[in-house]
């Protein structure tokens, strides 16, 4: 039976989830999540869309994506696939590194979108990873707050429908 395709709507502001298979490990070292990052880069400037907020776990992704003209399930699938490549080459590995397709939630309120990026940023602390957000280094709240270079994430608010105060 065939799979529905996804509503997508442009303009439209998505929380990006997805899990490695079995829940298993899919970052295993520093390098792995800079080549996440720089493969989110790539796809950013090809397919533009608006990226403001991530967090990198050893085992998922969580990402908001506002949309532009193309779909997020284009961005999504060739940055997935990228990789699973880079990954199932560097460890030795075939098959399916990402648990099902990824999960995109429609966000529908400046009061919801104000607590996802909050949920987004505090993912690491909430799993005992680290005591403090800044110290995490693989989330956009380091940029937020000025630590290093928003080089991926836009950190100033691209369209009307995200308020500045919303994402800080």
């Amino acid at each position: 039976m065939a799979r529905k395709p996804r509503l997508e709507v442009e303009g439209g502001l998505y929380h990006i989830l997805t899990r490695g298979n079995n829940r298993q490990r899919i970052f295993g070292d520093n390098n792995d999540y800079q080549k996440m990052l720089r493969l989110l880069e790539v796809q950013k400037a090809k397919l533009p869309f608006f990226f403001y907020a991530y967090c990198l776990m050893p085992n998922h992704v969580h990402l908001l994506v506002e949309r532009r003209k193309a779909a997020i399930g284009r961005v999504m699938h060739r940055l997935l696939t990228g990789y699973s490549r880079y990954h199932n080459k560097r460890y030795g590995r075939v098959g399916h590194l990402f648990q099902s397709r990824y999960k995109g939630i429609l966000c529908q309120s400046d009061q919801y979108l104000a607590e996802l990026v909050r949920y987004i940023h505090l993912n690491p602390v909430r799993a005992k990873m680290v005591r403090t957000l800044a110290a995490y280094p693989y989330s956009s709240h380091r940029a937020y707050i000025g630590m290093e270079e928003p080089w991926v994430v836009d950190i100033e608010p691209k369209s009307s429908r995200v308020a500045p105060h919303i994402l800080s």
